[in-house]
């Protein structure tokens, strides 16, 4: 029977596991949550924190690119949305938090 199984021994008694490997498992998690809070989540609260003030300072007449891309300039704010006018005579509602950039005065007419 054991010429296809090799025979497996069991561990002696006396082969206690090191001691402090818990405290050392404990430590390693703690230690890759600090690495993960300020590789994730730090910097995304940071960009969570400008877009909401960003978003707060819009104000009539800005000129700003949405999250699908279409430039407009605000024409009317409400506390969640804002009007855009795209083209002439084309006014577009959206809601605030879709704003992905606020450009420069005078950025529409040089790209038209």
């Amino acid at each position: 029977m054991s010429l296809f199984i090799a025979s497996a021994h069991a561990q002696t008694a006396g082969g206690q596991p090191p001691a402090g490997g818990e405290l050392f498992q404990i430590g390693f998690l703690v230690l890759l949550f600090v690495l993960f809070y300020f590789i994730a989540i730090r910097p995304q609260r940071k960009r969570q924190k400008e877009h909401a003030e960003m978003v707060g300072a819009l104000s009539k007449g800005d000129e700003v690119v949405t999250s699908s891309g279409i430039l407009g300039k605000v024409t009317s704010l409400d506390d969640n949305y804002m009007v855009l006018n795209v083209a002439n005579n084309v006014e577009m509602k959206f809601q605030r938090i879709h704003v992905h950039a606020v450009l420069p005065k005078g950025t529409l007419k040089s790209i038209s």
